[in-house]
């Protein structure tokens, strides 16, 4: 013979009787108090003393960014790899927009003859995406 077992559910408090439940300790604020009520009796506002502190520098705002793509020649997105690799050997690691703002702080600060030969050297190329390739 097999003896089967009941098992036992933990009563809940829904199920509980209320004569056995723990009471509640009420401490309700009056619904609406009436308006003479309210004036009667203003509400006592504490006083804080506080330490003065010393004033807080004021934080630097950080440059709000702007996010673009743009278009290179393969010869010249070569050269921007090969600029992130001679960083790297003089340890100090770049990434491709730190190159590319470093360029233009360079151009930045040229001579307006100078940026005319710079920008010379750059031939024109059509804006855009390329074209895929099927």
């Amino acid at each position: 013979m097999t003896s089967t077992t009941k098992k036992t559910h933990p009563v809940t408090a829904a199920e509980t009787p209320a004569a056995s439940r723990p009471a509640r300790a009420t401490s309700r604020k009056p619904a609406n108090p009436s308006p003479a009520a309210r004036q009667r009796a203003p509400a006592a506002k504490a006083v804080v003393v506080t330490a003065p502190t010393p004033e807080k520098e004021p934080k630097a705002k950080k440059p709000k960014l702007v996010r673009d793509s743009f278009t290179f020649p393969k010869d010249e997105y070569v050269a921007i790899e090969a600029l992130k690799l001679r960083a790297a050997q003089l340890s100090h690691p770049a990434k491709k927009s730190e190159i590319l703002r470093a360029g233009l702080k360079a151009l930045v600060n040229m001579s307006d003859t100078a940026l005319r030969a710079a920008l010379q050297a750059v031939p024109a190329i059509k804006t855009g995406r390329p074209k895929s390739e099927k």
